[in-house]
């Protein structure tokens, strides 16, 4: 069984919500700290000095929901700590609500979120500075609002890179789906391309046979379907000229006959021997399918498999294919383990898949199952047209 190690969800809510009573437990500890010489002892009441850590604390609790909020929260309980002499440098928590917000928000929030920050350390470490030392109030003041400068720069910068990596690796995905589509829809077109040409062989073919065979009005019957075969042949002309372009480049582009309903027993076994136990049931009417539409059931429980093989095997798998005189439908189900992994993030095969039902005007629906593995169901209307097979 494989499990992904990366936490998320509640995991991280949870991971948030431990650092942030540890920040503000470590803030208490500070305040009931006896002065040094340097720094004086915290001489404000008990009540207070917990309410300012927790303000400087818990916030990183709910920074991932409300990065903003949480922010402008630490910030003002970091200044009440440094201004209350419970600790001169409270700013670490900041820094790490301030990673989140470059993270999470466009740099047009982000910046005048940091940017206040910085204003609101400077001056409340100055203050602070003034009280304990006021012979040395400018340079001791410079010299630690550089450090907290320097932590809260540090902790913007490294959200702002992370949300820059996200934004590019969004960009590359959006890319690969984008030509994932298209390859698709040329393998769809070359498809078509040989069920269109079949149907179109054999119009001009009958039509051939039925000028030489009619009897009465044979003059009419001749001349009308000698234009019909005309009419055929000049179509599959254009319709090799437009979309042969199609197969430039692709010679491993298939030429022999479409596969369609028979061929889903090999599939399965494909699939079996890949370490995958399927379970196919097709129950299909005595009037077959469509040459398209048998194309695209076989299509999509083709890749459905090959899903099920890349992401979850070994597994169980139930391959349903069924039909009525209204629709066809496709029901694969597995009990899989998807780590994250083996997970494709473009979701090519998915991608594909949609293209095909929606080319049918059917309808798709993937997506893991509430009792584990994933499902993926499409349905097919019947148009009743094309050559059967």
């Amino acid at each position: 069984m494989r499990v992904s190690r990366r936490p998320h969800g509640v995991h991280l809510l949870a991971l948030d919500l431990a650092a942030a009573l540890s920040i503000a437990v470590v803030y208490v500890g500070f305040a009931r700290m006896p002065g040094d010489g340097v720094q004086p002892a915290y001489s404000g009441p008990a009540w207070a000095g917990v309410l300012v850590a927790a303000a400087v604390g818990l916030p990183v609790a709910v920074r991932r929901p409300w990065p903003v909020a949480a922010a402008v929260t630490a910030s003002a309980g970091a200044s009440a700590a440094t201004l209350s002499d419970i600790t001169r440098e409270p700013w670490a928590a900041v820094g790490l609500v301030l990673y989140t917000v470059a993270s999470a928000t466009p740099p047009r929030r982000s910046v005048p979120v940091l940017v206040g920050s910085l204003v609101l350390a400077a001056a409340a470490v100055t203050a602070g500075e003034a009280v304990v030392t006021p012979a040395e109030t400018w340079s001791g003041a410079l010299g630690v609002t550089a450090l907290v400068w320097l932590v809260l720069c540090g902790g913007w910068a490294a959200g702002f890179a992370v949300r820059t990596r996200r934004a590019r690796e969004a960009d590359r995905a959006a890319h690969l789906a984008e030509r994932a589509v298209v390859e698709e829809r040329l393998r769809i077109a070359r498809e078509l391309h040989d069920i269109v040409s079949h149907s179109l062989s054999l119009i001009v073919v009958k039509a051939g046979v039925a000028g030489h065979v009619a009897r009465g009005r044979p003059d009419e019957a001749e001349d009308a379907l000698r234009v019909i075969e005309e009419t055929g042949r000049a179509a599959m002309k254009e319709m090799r000229r437009t979309l042969g372009v199609l197969r430039v480049g692709s010679p491993s582009a298939p030429l022999g006959p479409s596969p369609g309903v028979d061929a889903l027993g090999g599939l399965a076994d494909q699939a079996r021997r890949a370490g995958v136990d399927v379970d196919a049931v097709v129950r299909l009417p005595d009037g077959a399918l469509s040459a398209g539409l048998a194309l695209a059931v076989h299509r999509i429980v083709q890749e459905s498999l090959t899903n099920v093989v890349k992401h979850a095997s070994p597994a169980r798998c139930r391959v349903t294919v069924e039909a009525d005189a209204d629709e066809v439908r496709i029901d694969v189900t597995d009990d899989g383990i998807r780590s994250a992994g083996r997970e494709r993030p473009a979701g090519h095969g998915l991608i594909g898949m949609r293209e095909r039902a929606v080319m049918h005007g059917g309808t798709f629906r993937a997506g893991p199952r509430p009792e584990g593995g994933f499902a993926v169901s499409v349905r097919l209307p019947q148009d009743g047209t094309g050559t059967k097979v």
